[in-house]
């Protein structure tokens, strides 16, 4: 035993050395470099679709006999449509602007001695991930982008179609010219316990899935994390929404997609609009097959199973919708904010003022009004689909795109200065703000 978990600690450890002198190179790639990979990958994609597909029916075949749940059987199906999705989240990837080497901020602190604040690469993320082979396209894919090695653990329900997609992604972009090494994938949970020891190597762990999975890895690595732990969303239909287009946003928040973690989970009511509201909603979300529980108010109007404390702190991933009637819109920002994972929520009213002031109370990464939380998407939002949601309030918060890949540093350009010139005061700082790009 002793003997086995030596040999896991020395490959993870130098995989994560080869990540990390991969990452070296991989950030100073030009943007036309890693956009001919990134088309070369798509290539890969469509040349070996066939195999691809065939080690999906092999993971579903097996993970079905094992009796996995449907909403993760769902997630790991990964056919043409969906290998087409991918595809497109890589042109459009493509079309991004590269996130590396912006100004973000330029200033002459004397004469012929100019700071810059310029964006560059994080390094090597370690990322672990649920049943979603299309997740392991779009983490790979955006770490390419922004110039990140990556690290990635898929669940082991998905280890024939991620070992197919890891190599067709490995060849694609060492033919385009990126060095060997810089995208690894782990297997087992042994492998992810090792990866956290390595703060030596990695910068940054992206973990997505349950609670109490998040919260292990939290406590158990030195590594800076980010993630979000549940999904769990609301929507607050307020008492002046227009009810038609409540029902139609609920039901597509709770329905579109159930097995994900932007779908909603609990519907807030307004009293006064619950009466001719709910019952119409019911009638809809009958239809979508959808298990109703609600709070006493809302089974007085319609015949729903009860609501506990629990189901509002449940993320579903299913068929079940919680519902609890409010009688004020303050009553429904502190439900939200007590009970929520602060992902995503949204109000329905035809009020400005209501929509601004839910808005700006309800502590959450993503707030919307008049739409759908299944809006909250890397892709939807133009990020070139996400490595992860953030709900951390550090770096990078919501969907994680190019912009949440990378971090910055500073380069300062001198003539031959010295700090004791300063100090004995024969000369001061100016701290002039410049408008230009970075010299160097």
């Amino acid at each position: 035993m002793e003997e086995k978990i030596m040999e896991t600690k020395m490959k993870i450890e130098e995989m994560a050395a080869r990540a990390r002198e991969a990452s070296i190179m991989l950030a100073a790639c030009s943007t036309g470099l890693k956009n001919n990979a990134l088309k070369a990958i798509a290539d890969g994609l469509t040349c070996r679709k066939d195999e691809i597909i065939r080690a999906n029916v092999l993971d579903l075949e097996r993970s079905s006999r094992e009796g996995i749940p449907a909403p993760l059987l769902k997630r790991l199906k990964f056919d043409e449509n969906k290998i087409a999705d991918v595809i497109d989240g890589i042109y459009s990837l493509i079309k991004l602007d590269d996130p590396v080497g912006r100004t973000l901020m330029a200033t002459r602190l004397d004469e012929g001695l100019e700071l810059y604040k310029v964006s560059c690469p994080i390094g090597v993320v370690g990322v672990i991930f649920e049943s979603r082979p299309d997740a392991l396209v779009q983490i790979s894919t955006l770490c390419l982008k922004s110039g990140n090695s990556v690290m990635l653990k898929g669940g082991s329900e998905a280890r024939e179609t991620n070992r197919i997609l890891a190599g067709v992604i490995s060849a694609a972009t060492e033919g385009a010219g990126i060095g060997k090494g810089w995208i690894q994938l782990l297997e087992t949970r042994a492998d992810v316990n090792e990866m956290l020891k390595l703060d030596k190597y990695i910068d940054l762990i992206i973990p997505r899935g349950s609670n109490e999975f998040v919260r292990y890895i939290m406590d158990n690595s030195r590594i800076p994390v980010l993630g979000h732990a549940d999904g769990i969303c609301h929507c607050y239909v307020h008492e002046d929404a227009d009810l038609d287009m409540a029902v139609n946003i609920v039901v597509d928040s709770k329905t579109q997609y159930v097995a994900v973690c932007n779908a909603t989970e609990t519907l807030l009511v307004h009293e006064k609009v619950a009466g001719p509201f709910l019952p119409e909603l019911k009638h809809e979300l009958d239809k979508k097959g959808v298990t109703l529980a609600g709070c006493d108010k809302t089974r007085s109007i319609i015949a729903v199973g009860e609501a506990t404390e629990e189901d509002w702190k449940t993320e579903y991933l299913d068929y079940k919708l919680s519902i609890r009637v409010v009688n004020s819109m303050d009553e429904a920002i502190n439900h939200i904010n007590t009970y929520g994972s602060g992902h995503t929520d949204a109000i329905i009213t035809r009020s400005r003022d209501a929509a601004s002031r839910f808005m700006m109370l309800v502590d959450s990464g993503n707030v919307f009004w008049n739409c759908s939380t299944r809006f909250s998407d890397g892709f939807r939002y133009g990020l070139g689909a996400e490595v992860g949601i953030s709900t951390n309030k550090i770096h990078a918060r919501g969907p994680v795109g190019l912009e949440g890949m990378v971090i910055y540093k500073y380069k300062l350009v001198g003539s031959g200065h010295v700090v004791e010139d300063y100090a004995s005061r024969r000369k001061s700082f100016k701290h002039i703000k410049l408008d230009k790009e970075t010299p160097v």
